[in-house]
C-alpha cells in the first residue's frame, strides 16, 4: 500500500453493518496492481450527507449496501441502465462531481446462474423484496426462470416485485417447497439476525440448490443446513467477489486477472 498522499484516490463503502470484506478485497488489488488508491468502509449516520461528501470531497467511488440501495437513487445525478432497470444501486462513480449509479449485483447473479448451471425450468422461492432482491429477480427472469415465487412479508413491495416479472407472491413460505431456495434478506447476517435460518430444514430437504446472498458470514445457518443435507450451495462470498470485481473496474478502469480476483477474495475473508 503506498504512503497516503494528496494524489491518492479514495473509494468507500456505505452500509448499515459495514465489514472488512470489501475493504480488504479492494486494497489487496490496489496493492497488487500498484494503484494509488485506498478503500475505507463507513456506516453513515446520514445518507444524504454521506453522498454530499462523496461529491464534495472528490471521493472516486462508493459501494452501497443494505439498506441504502434504493434510498440513494434520489441523491445521484445519472442512473446507468444496470441500476435504472431495477431501481436499485450498489455502486456510485464520481467523475468530476457527477455521480453515476450502477448495479453490479445483477451482473454477479447472472454470472453465478451460468457458472452453477442452474436450470431455468426449476421452481424457485426467493425470500426478500429489497434492492438486492430486485437484482436477483431480474437476473433470474432474464436467465429464463418463470416458476418463481417472491416471499415477502411486506405485501406492497412483494407483490410489486412479483408483478414486475410475472412471478407469484407469498407472505410466508409455509410448506410450499421449491427446487431452488434463495435468501435475499438479512436473516443469518452477523449481528442481530446471525442465528436466524431463512428457510426451514423441511424446505431445505425438498430443495436441490440453496443460495444465500449474505456475505458475512458466508457460512450462514441456511448454508450450514444445506451442506449438512448434501445440497448444492451458492454463498454470498461468491456474490460479493464477483460484484466487487465489477466495482473495481468501474473505479479504476483496470480489469484484474481471475487469479488476482481469487486471491483478493480469499484475503478478504481470511481471519
Amino acid at each position: 500500500m503506498p504512503i497516503l498522499n494528496k494524489d491518492m484516490s479514495l473509494c468507500i463503502s456505505l452500509a448499515a453493518r459495514p465489514s472488512n470484506i470489501g475493504t480488504r478485497f479492494h486494497n489487496y488489488l490496489y496493492d497488487a496492481l500498484d494503484l494509488n488508491y485506498i478503500y475505507k468502509a463507513f456506516a453513515p449516520a446520514d445518507l444524504a450527507q454521506a453522498i454530499a461528501g462523496v461529491r464534495g470531497l472528490g471521493i472516486r467511488g462508493a459501494a452501497v449496501s443494505m439498506p441504502y440501495k434504493e434510498d440513494v437513487i434520489a441523491l445521484v445525478d445519472v442512473m446507468d441502465d444496470s441500476a435504472s432497470a431495477i431501481d436499485s444501486v450498489n455502486t456510485i462513480v464520481n467523475t468530476d462531481g457527477v455521480l453515476t449509479a450502477y448495479n453490479t449485483d445483477y451482473l454477479a447473479i447472472a454470472r453465478l446462474v451460468v457458472e452453477h448451471s442452474l436450470d431455468p425450468a426449476s421452481s424457485v422461492l426467493l425470500r426478500g423484496s429489497g434492492g438486492m432482491a430486485k437484482a436477483v429477480a431480474a437476473a433470474m427472469h432474464d436467465a429464463g426462470f418463470t416458476n418463481v415465487t417472491i416471499v415477502a412479508r411486506n405485501e406492497e413491495r412483494g407483490r410489486a416485485l412479483a408483478a414486475l416479472y410475472g412471478f407469484a407472491w407469498l407472505a410466508e413460505t409455509g410448506d410450499s417447497g421449491a427446487e431452488v431456495l434463495i435468501n435475499v434478506t438479512p436473516l443469518g447476517m452477523a449481528g442481530a439476525d446471525e442465528s436466524a435460518q431463512s428457510f426451514s430444514d423441511a424446505l431445505v430437504a425438498q430443495a436441490h440448490v440453496v443460495f444465500d446472498v449474505v456475505a458475512l458470514p458466508a457460512e450462514t445457518p441456511l448454508i450450514k443446513a444445506a451442506r449438512a443435507a448434501g445440497k448444492h450451495v451458492i454463498t454470498g462470498a461468491e456474490v460479493i467477489a464477483l460484484q466487487a470485481e465489477e466495482q473495481f473496474v468501474l473505479y479504476t478502469g483496470v480489469r484484474p486477472s481471475p487469479e488476482l480476483v481469487r486471491e483478493a477474495s480469499a484475503f478478504s475473508r481470511a481471519p
